[in-house]
């Protein structure tokens, strides 16, 4: 994990402000959440989707062959990421098509390369968990992934079981602090 004080604190009042909706929400993982950071509403404003890519970049490990961004969400924040650092991005889908190519991920053949997994939101890891093991099969070296927001319980690594390193560009107890102090 990074250092929580590394974050701008005013990336972290803007897309608590711009994101947080409150209600009843199921997750991806089945669980029932009574808030939700709609990470597309950052995505889709092109100022915002900078500065959040700005704070991925110090989080990539140097020996970064490709950034892996997964469907659907990761994808336009390694975009962003790529054009920053001038790494080539690499798109993970959920499931590999059934047509054409056939590929799980598109972009550079994957084998024995170093890939940097770029995600919107983690709580249990499930989609990056899956990507993994994939991209594993594959040949590939993934150890780390670098998320927008991490809500996962604070000092848990969700995705210790297949040897992750989770790099947060913020987490959810961040942007309940930023939301505190919007108060």
């Amino acid at each position: 994990m990074t250092d929580a004080n590394a974050t701008d604190p005013a990336l972290a009042a803007d897309i608590d402000a711009r994101c947080r909706l409150t209600g009843t929400f199921t997750l991806r993982s089945g669980q029932v959440a009574d808030t939700y950071f709609d990470k597309y509403l950052f995505e889709a404003d092109p100022a915002l989707l900078r500065r959040v890519a700005e704070q991925m970049v110090p989080l990539l490990p140097e020996d970064t062959e490709l950034l892996g961004g997964l469907e659907l969400g990761g994808v336009p924040i390694a975009t962003m990421v790529a054009q920053l650092t001038g790494t080539p991005a690499l798109f993970v889908r959920k499931t590999a098509k059934e047509y054409g190519t056939c590929k799980l991920a598109e972009g550079p053949d994957v084998s024995g390369r170093r890939i940097t997994l770029i995600e919107d939101v983690i709580t249990t890891g499930g989609a990056v968990r899956d990507a993994t093991r994939e991209l594993r099969a594959a040949g590939a070296i993934v150890e780390t992934v670098v998320c927008a927001i991490d809500r996962s319980p604070e000092g848990e690594n969700p995705l210790a079981d297949v040897g992750l390193e989770v790099r947060p560009v913020l987490t959810r107890a961040q942007l309940d602090a930023a939301q505190a102090a919007g108060r």
